[in-house]
Formats: C-alpha cells, sequence, structure tokens
C-alpha cells in the first residue's frame, strides 16, 4: 500500500487527480480515519510522549 498526498489547489494536480480517481485500483480517502484524525488532534494538542531514546521508548510501550 502507498500513500500519496496531492495538493488539491495547485491548477496542475486538479486534472490529474481527476484522472486518477477513474483507475479501478485506486481508493480515495479524503479524510483520516477515526484513529488518525484523533492522533492529529492529540498531536496538535501536545498529548504526546517524548523520550531520550530508542530503548526509553521501547521500555515506555512495554508497560
Amino acid at each position: 500500500m502507498v500513500f500519496i498526498s496531492i495538493d488539491t489547489d495547485n491548477k496542475q494536480a486538479k486534472p490529474f487527480l481527476e484522472f486518477v480517481k477513474t483507475l479501478p485500483f485506486i481508493k480515495i480517502h479524503e479524510e483520516p480515519n477515526v484513529t488518525s484524525a484523533q492522533s492529529l488532534a492529540d498531536a496538535k494538542e501536545g498529548k504526546v510522549t517524548k523520550h531520550k531514546n530508542t530503548k526509553e521508548l521501547i521500555s515506555f510501550l512495554n508497560k
């Protein structure tokens, strides 16, 4: 699976996006799913954890 970001305000991108939408193997997700939307909101509000290194992060995740 590949995710591509297209600037829909770009004049050249609009016809490209319309073409891509016609392809049978393409699924367009214009809005993030519920989990992603919540994660984005949490990050914007500063509800994140910071770790000094990978070892500390793994230890936190295994709790």
